[in-house]
C-alpha cells in the first residue's frame, strides 16, 4: 500500500476513533497553573490546543527551548506529546522535569521510559509510512479533554460537510491559512499536511498579524485560507482580498469550539488529500524526498 492510499484510509478510520473516543480525567485548575505541554510537529499542535481550550491555564512549549531552558521544568509537570516517543529532545526534557508524563503510542518508547507516567493513544491506522491523521486527531483530543469538559459529536455530519467542501475548494501552490485562539494551531496543522504530501509554499499565521505582515508577500493567484467563522472582520478580509485576485476558502463551520477544531482537521486533511491526487501522486513528498528526510531523522532523533 502506497503512503497516499495509507493516508487516505487512516482519515476514514477516524469514523470509527470519534465513535469510541475516550476522554481524560480533568486536570483539576490549581494543578493546571503548574502544567506545560510539548511535543514537536503535530503534537506541537495538540499541546498548543490545550493551552487554548484551557483558556491559558496549562502552557504549550517548544521541547529545545525547554531543554535549553531547564530552569522551566525543575517545578513543573511536563505532558509531553509524542506518538513514536523518539524525539530526543523530549527525553532529555523528561528526565529533568519535575513530573513527565509521555502521551504516546509507544509504551516502551525511550519517552515512555524517562517519564513518571505514560497516557497511553490506542487508535488504530494501516501501519503504513505516511502523514499523520488519526494519531494526531487522538492526541489532540486527549490534550483538550485534559485541561477542558468537552462534548464529541458521535455523527458523521463534520466528516462529510469536510470531505464536501474540500471537493469543491480550488487551491494554487502557495498559500496562506489563517486562525484564531482555538484555530490558528490547526492553521499550522493544515500547513503541514500541504508540507508533508506536497512539498507545497504553504504559510500559517494568525488572522489579525496577516494583515500587519504575510499579506504584504501575497501575489495574484494565491490561496488564503481563513479557518475562522464567518463575522464582521473575516467578511470584509475576504471581500478585500477577493478584490485584488487572491483566491480565498472561507467555510462555514458550526459554533462549538470542539466541532470546529474536527471539522478544520478533517478539512485539512481533506484538502491535501485532494491535492494529491489530482496531482496523481502516489507517495507522500516526505517519503519520496529521503534527503530531506535524512536531515529531518538526525535532528530529530
Amino acid at each position: 500500500m502506497n503512503s497516499i492510499v495509507a493516508y487516505e484510509k487512516d482519515i476514514e478510520l477516524q469514523l470509527d476513533f470519534l465513535r469510541s473516543f475516550k476522554k481524560q480525567k480533568i486536570i483539576s485548575q490549581n494543578l493546571q497553573k503548574n502544567i506545560f505541554f510539548s511535543g514537536s510537529g503535530d503534537s506541537l499542535v495538540s499541546s498548543m490546543l490545550a493551552e487554548s481550550f484551557s483558556n491559558g491555564m496549562v502552557k504549550a512549549m517548544d521541547p529545545l527551548d525547554l531543554y535549553r531552558n531547564k530552569e522551566l521544568v525543575k517545578s513543573k509537570h511536563v505532558y509531553f506529546v509524542s506518538i513514536s516517543g523518539n524525539t530526543i529532545s523530549n527525553i532529555k526534557v523528561a528526565k529533568t522535569a519535575k513530573k513527565a508524563t509521555a502521551i504516546t503510542s509507544q509504551p516502551k518508547s525511550k519517552l515512555a521510559k524517562a517519564s513518571d507516567e505514560t497516557l497511553l493513544l490506542t487508535s488504530s491506522n494501516t501501519g503504513v509510512f505516511t502523514a499523520g491523521s488519526i494519531s494526531f486527531l487522538e492526541s489532540a483530543l486527549t490534550c483538550i479533554s485534559l485541561v477542558k469538559k468537552i462534548t464529541i459529536p458521535r455523527n458523521d455530519k463534520l466528516f462529510f460537510k469536510a470531505q464536501s467542501d474540500a471537493k469543491k475548494a480550488k487551491i494554487s501552490k502557495r498559500l496562506f491559512i489563517l486562525g484564531n485562539l482555538y484555530t490558528y494551531p490547526l492553521a499550522m496543522y493544515c500547513a503541514a499536511k500541504f508540507y508533508e504530501l506536497l512539498g507545497y509554499d504553504a504559510h500559517y499565521c494568525k488572522t489579525e498579524q496577516f494583515s500587519h505582515m504575510e499579506l504584504f508577500s501575497l501575489k495574484k493567484g494565491d490561496t488564503v485560507i481563513v479557518f475562522e467563522e464567518k463575522n464582521l472582520h473575516t467578511k470584509q478580509l475576504v471581500k478585500n482580498l477577493e478584490k485584488i485576485g487572491i483566491n480565498v476558502i472561507n467555510p462555514n463551520v458550526p459554533s462549538d469550539k470542539i466541532s470546529q477544531m474536527i471539522y478544520y482537521t478533517f478539512f485539512s486533511q481533506m484538502l491535501s488529500l485532494n491535492e494529491a491526487k489530482k496531482q496523481k501522486k502516489n507517495e507522500c513528498h516526505f517519503v519520496t524526498e529521503e534527503k530531506i528526510r535524512n536531515v529531518s531523522n538526525q535532528m530529530i532523533y
